[in-house]
């Protein structure tokens, strides 16, 4: 399929000017993609998928609006240009509306990250690492059934040009497989997943590591029992943990703070981790899942440790919320085709510690190992917050019996406070954390 190029988007951008816009910013989105799925050894679904996208946002002085359509028939685009500057020139006044200030924006060389692995694979290659996952889960001892495997793969192409000048293309290609495995006794079943998703295909794990790895998961978790209310350690998982890392990114996104509805408002340059503990913000990691060469507002965008040794150094911001607080935005401006930029992380690393999850567990004694969560609440303002969770019960530092049912609360500032990080960080996503233990945590049980 032909590619949207940056004359059509220049083109856009002209035509808003002429229509009466002050400043506009065209978005151009392509995205190919395949996914294959297998259940009990038979092909389930063949799912392709070809998409071309263009967005708009338009500025008439301090007002907005943003359109996007799939049609980028010239036709279709002098609508769309006719529809955003009606739109801006009905919309509220903003204040803080604006495209990104022209010296922040990624001038130059570009870092180059390596997001793009031009590998094709075919649907029957998608097919044999599915069914390869599907049998190895199948295979592993007390597995019964499976909720199916998958592989898949995917390309997109994101171009961003605006009237002040900036042009920007980013490509990214990306590959996964996935499986879930069923394993039965007669006291019922349980379910295992195992995943992975990379940039480049040779990066994945062999589908037979993962399909074993959700079988041996599933049946793990057989003869799960429910246990009494108490106060004990928790572990939170390798590969769950990050997730702990999502209500922080919320509470210090600039929307946020700008709302005055954040636990953190007023913790940004105090301890906010116990010392020691770092998070690093890395949109520039080579083959990230998260990576970019620039914001989705074309701001440059750097590493930077949002928690160093314990402290909270920044908030994440783009170019409106920066303006809100008085500040410069730090290269977060994150946005679909629809809608004014909101943030977020590119990609997020809680810093290891020394013990592996043996010694953490040694160290606690007796407790919760959390290996999977569900239905987290949180309240933003204050940092209250539970979650639903399964595991295993730990005694002298071994794994006991596994435990479902259950719910584990606390206050976050007084968990990040406490957290200590194990030394087994994998990097599985965008989003990644080593196991962490808190030393006491409400869990509710039957």
């Amino acid at each position: 399929m032909p590619g949207m190029d940056e004359n059509l988007l220049n083109d856009v951008v002209a035509a808003a000017l002429k229509a009466g816009a002050d400043a506009a910013e065209a978005v151009g989105a392509e995205r190919r993609s395949l996914s294959v799925t297998v259940r009990l050894g038979d092909l389930e679904e063949v799912e392709r998928e070809e998409s071309r996208d263009l967005g708009l946002r338009v500025f008439v002085g301090r007002r907005q609006a943003t359109v996007s359509g799939s049609d980028i028939s010239p036709e279709a685009r002098a609508k769309l240009v006719e529809r955003a500057v009606a739109m801006a020139k009905l919309a509220p006044e903003d204040p803080y509306a604006g495209l990104a200030d022209p010296d922040a924006l990624a001038r130059g060389d570009l870092p180059d990250l390596d997001l793009y692995d031009p590998a094709e694979p075919t649907a029957a290659e998608l097919e044999d690492r599915a069914r390869a996952a599907e049998a190895a889960a199948r295979a592993q001892p007390r597995v019964t059934n499976t909720d199916g495997a998958s592989g898949a793969w995917s390309s997109s192409r994101w171009t961003i040009v605006t009237s002040g000048g900036f042009t920007g293309v980013h490509r990214a290609s990306g590959f996964s497989i996935g499986a879930s495995a069923i394993a039965g006794d007669e006291g019922g079943m349980e379910t295992g997943y195992d995943g992975r998703s990379a940039r480049w295909q040779a990066d994945l794990p062999a589908p037979e590591t993962l399909g074993a790895e959700a079988g041996r998961r599933a049946a793990a978790r057989l003869g799960a029992r429910k246990i009494a209310s108490t106060t004990a350690p928790v572990i939170f998982e390798n590969r769950l943990a990050a997730s702990l890392l999502s209500p922080l990114i919320g509470a210090i996104a600039g929307p946020s703070i700008a709302r005055g509805t954040s636990f953190l408002k007023d913790r940004l340059g105090q301890p906010v981790f116990a010392k020691g503990i770092f998070v690093t913000d890395d949109p520039h990691r080579p083959r990230g899942l998260g990576s970019s060469p620039f914001d989705d507002e074309g701001v440059r965008n750097q590493r930077r440790d949002l928690i160093e040794d314990g402290v909270l150094t920044t908030w994440l911001l783009n170019s409106s919320s920066a303006r809100q607080l008085g500040l410069s935005t730090t290269g977060h401006a994150s946005r679909g085709l629809a809608g004014p930029p909101g943030v977020s992380p590119t990609n997020l690393t809680l810093r290891p510690g020394e013990k592996d999850l043996s010694a953490l567990m040694k160290d606690a004694g007796s407790g919760l190992l959390v290996t999977s969560m569900f239905g987290p609440s949180l309240n933003g303002n204050t940092g209250d917050w539970s979650v639903g969770c399964s595991g295993f019960w730990f005694e002298g530092g071994e794994l006991a019996y596994p435990v479902s049912e259950i719910t584990v609360a606390g206050n976050l500032i007084d968990i990040y406070g406490r957290l200590v990080p194990g030394s087994d960080l994998e990097i599985r996503g965008a989003s990644n954390a080593p196991s962490l233990l808190v030393d006491a945590l409400a869990i509710a049980g039957r």
